[in-house]
């Protein structure tokens, strides 16, 4: 929260003298859309997914969403200023990372109100992101019970940076990217459940696909990562599982 010393709402109630229900209300209300306000832009939406993932460097964070890093910096400052992002000096560098676990709890409301709310939304997310075989994303709930009796194999397809910054605990790092050789190291006959950044990431939806052309028994998570984290279950950090 912003310091009641410095919020638009100490500066009304200071100027008129008055601390009216209307005068405060709409004080509340001009500080809730200000943030609101923040998230109006497609580069600042993906800058704060990205960051759910671990903290970033401006360029890190610039070559990952494809942007140069004078903008991805601009939007960045737009988002430091709302309080959204926070930021640490780690020697020469600065780094980024999400301000709480409520920003990520935002960022998640707002797309299922847009998921229930706009056809557009609904549409293309059936199009683009359900498993087209008709096979059923596996849930949190059920992937703790799979791994708990050893009938899941969890791999992690998201970038190795953001495997080391927090993953499900026991799950392997295997990059989207080095899947086809790396498959010799998935066991035979087990089942393989995917997962990366959360329920809009697609590196999951590719990586079953091409594990089942392969003859592997393979699923995908529901959602990913940080929505396992705030869900409070078991996560490592570092290179090992």
């Amino acid at each position: 929260m912003l310091p009641w010393k410095h919020s638009a709402i100490q500066k009304i109630v200071r100027i008129t003298g008055m601390e009216s229900d209307r005068v405060v209300k709409t004080a509340f209300n001009r500080e809730f859309a200000r943030l609101a306000g923040a998230l109006a832009n497609p580069h600042r939406v993906e800058l704060l997914d990205l960051l759910a993932q671990g903290e970033r460097s401006v360029e890190a964070l610039a070559t990952e969403a494809a942007m140069s890093v004078s903008l991805a910096s601009a939007h960045l400052r737009a988002l430091r200023l709302s309080r959204l992002v926070e930021t640490r000096r780690d020697g020469p560098r600065v780094l980024y990372r999400l301000a709480g676990d409520e920003v990520y709890a935002l960022l998640g409301s707002l797309r299922a109100a847009a998921r229930a709310r706009l056809p557009e939304i609904h549409d293309a997310a059936a199009r683009y992101l359900a498993d087209h075989d008709g096979i059923e994303p596996v849930t949190r709930e059920e992937l703790v019970r799979r791994v708990r009796d050893g009938r899941a194999v969890v791999i992690d397809v998201r970038p190795a940076v953001e495997y080391r910054a927090g993953h499900i605990r026991g799950a392997v790092s295997v990059p989207l990217q080095e899947l086809e050789d790396r498959l010799g190291e998935l066991p035979d006959g087990a089942e393989i459940v995917a997962y990366c950044r959360g329920p809009y990431c697609l590196y999951a939806s590719t990586a079953v696909a091409e594990l089942r052309r392969r003859g592997f028994a393979a699923r995908r998570l529901v959602d990913g990562f940080p929505e396992w984290r705030l869900a409070g279950l078991p996560t490592a950090t570092g290179s090992q599982p």
